[in-house]
């Protein structure tokens, strides 16, 4: 098969995403999202939520610059669920499942709002808090860097340092690194699947661990991409400073959402697909090359997903017959 043949299949492959879990893997389709957990027994146990279709965010996912943020917020709700289903559940035997403590009893705030409410709230309020933090220290160097420039580029210097000295920090614990070794074997199951590959353990484990289109590269280009539009608003004070960057952030999100998109485009084209090199080098730290057993769920969760897309999409075409 010649490249040319292979990049045209990949090309009319969807785009497939997931997300790492505490022992255990979520993979999204177009209908809904599954995760596999390896339980405390050994089993593997699935988790499934459909998606709800909402006209309107469906309308808003297809413009560009805009889609970004549309994303960006779905992804924080619809992973809400699984996150909670697997750090419930990852350390408990199943013979003691009665133990667990039901959602809606879990938190008030919880029960009222809902858990994905929750979800969204707590991304929007980590992502004023990492875009304002870099503004106060750039702000506290202001005398020895002055001008508008300089405070920029400090302050991409900080965001810069402030992810990279957290994803560091928080990969040093055992849990997060377990997690980040399913984050490993996410990738290598969507790039095995990309690449035509069956999907064995041993197949999968020839793969990379990293990805282009993933969440960590976005991350990073959040920063890039912010240190260039703030350079075209020139601010008179730290007010106004802070009332731009406030402003700014679905721009930052929607322009860094196309450049990712953009990268996993060109990544088998030369000299082009270096653009999104540093998105991967920061995944060498938010990924962990995966025991055999965590790609064994990881194949299992997509798997899943790939039926249950296909098992929705016959029922689909049932209805309109009936």
């Amino acid at each position: 098969m010649s490249e040319e043949t292979k990049e045209t299949e990949q090309a009319q492959k969807p785009a497939y995403g997931g997300q790492a879990l505490i022992e255990g893997v979520m993979f999204a389709g177009k209908e809904t999202t599954v995760s596999a957990i390896r339980r405390k027994n050994g089993e593997i146990e699935y988790f499934e939520n459909l998606k709800k279709p909402k006209p309107v965010l469906q309308k808003l996912k297809k413009i560009p610059f805009v889609r970004g943020s549309i994303a960006l917020i779905e992804a924080a709700a619809l992973g809400s669920k699984h996150m909670n289903f697997a750090s419930d559940r990852y350390d408990v035997h199943p013979d003691d499942d009665k133990d667990i403590v039901p959602e809606e009893e879990r938190s008030k705030i919880a029960a009222t709002i809902g858990v994905a409410a929750v979800s969204v709230v707590a991304f929007i309020i980590g992502t004023i808090i990492f875009t304002l933090v870099p503004v106060f220290l750039a702000e506290t160097l202001s005398g020895p860097f002055p001008g508008h420039v300089a405070q920029n580029l400090l302050e991409g210097i900080f965001k810069t340092i402030i992810l990279v000295g957290y994803v560091y920090l928080i990969s040093l614990t055992p849990l997060i690194k377990r997690v980040f070794q399913y984050h490993g074997a996410e990738h290598k199951v969507i790039n095995a699947y990309e690449a035509n590959r069956s999907l064995t353990v041993q197949n999968v484990q020839e793969y990379s661990r990293l990805h282009y289109r993933c969440g960590s590269s976005f991350m990073l280009f959040t920063v890039i991409i912010g240190v260039m539009i703030y350079l075209l608003i020139p601010f008179d004070n730290l007010f106004e400073r802070i009332v731009h960057r406030l402003l700014l952030i679905p721009v930052v999100l929607g322009v860094s959402y196309e450049v990712l998109q953009a990268t996993n485009k060109l990544r088998n084209i030369p000299v082009l697909k270096w653009l999104g090199l540093p998105g991967l080098w920061l995944q060498l730290l938010t990924t962990k090359q995966p025991k055999d057993d965590q790609v064994e769920v990881s194949i299992r969760s997509f798997e899943k997903m790939l039926e249950r897309e296909d098992e929705i999409h016959k029922e689909k075409i049932d209805e309109r017959l009936v």
